[in-house]
């Protein structure tokens, strides 16, 4: 093999091979997710449920506590997002992507914060402060809570969150030795961008139609 190509790919060296591989189902359902949820497509939630399911399993098995946190959050904010997302507001039509008032900017702000205190708990508990990851963690945790609480509610604000927290989350999945991962991340950035244009087109829209 080629010195790059171990380079890349020596961090699975002794991981068993059942995780390599539900690694990379994981990532390809959460592409899928990350793209409905640009084409405002309501196949969103049963990608990303799939998806984060089997982060949970995975992140539990490498000890991340932040990142298990942080996908147990999204499995439970698809469920809300999904009830959001199929409501009728009226006879015709479902809930429209609309931009954040000014009590949700201040929602954000007591999510934003009370995850972070949140977090530190879990990793004071755990004694977990044993590398500068727990630090990054807790702060992409918090970020990532606020850009799932958005995306539930349909806000176009939620690309804005998503794109700083994947930013953050490329190099730093790389480093933890999720490969795979952090591969996912740099496609998220991409589509976060994108996502944001296409939501900004359509706000106040009414929908008519869940699979766009």
């Amino acid at each position: 093999m080629s010195p790059i190509f171990d380079w890349f790919f020596q961090q699975y060296e002794n991981v068993s091979s059942h995780i390599v591989i539900l690694e990379i189902i994981a990532v390809l359902l959460a592409l899928a997710s990350a793209w409905f949820s640009k084409m405002d497509n309501i196949l969103i939630y049963p990608t990303g449920i799939l998806s984060t399911a089997i982060f949970v399993y995975i992140l539990a098995y490498y000890g991340l506590l932040g990142d298990l946190v942080i996908n147990a959050y999204y499995f439970s904010m698809s469920i809300y997002g999904w009830y959001v997302w199929t409501r009728r507001v009226d006879a015709k039509h479902y809930t429209p992507i609309t931009t954040t008032t000014s009590k949700e900017k201040q929602i954000c702000f007591f999510i934003f914060v009370g995850t972070l205190i949140f977090i530190y708990a879990v990793y004071e508990i755990f004694d977990r402060w044993n590398s500068w990851t727990a630090y990054v963690d807790t702060l992409t945790t918090a970020i990532f809570f606020v850009a799932m609480w958005l995306l539930a509610r349909k806000k176009l604000e939620n690309w804005t969150f998503l794109l700083v927290g994947n930013i953050i989350s490329l190099p730093l999945y790389f480093y933890k030795g999720l490969i795979f991962t952090s591969f996912q991340f740099l496609l998220f950035i991409i589509i976060s961008i994108y996502g944001y244009r296409a939501w900004k087109q359509n706000v106040n829209v009414p929908e008519t139609s869940l699979l766009n």
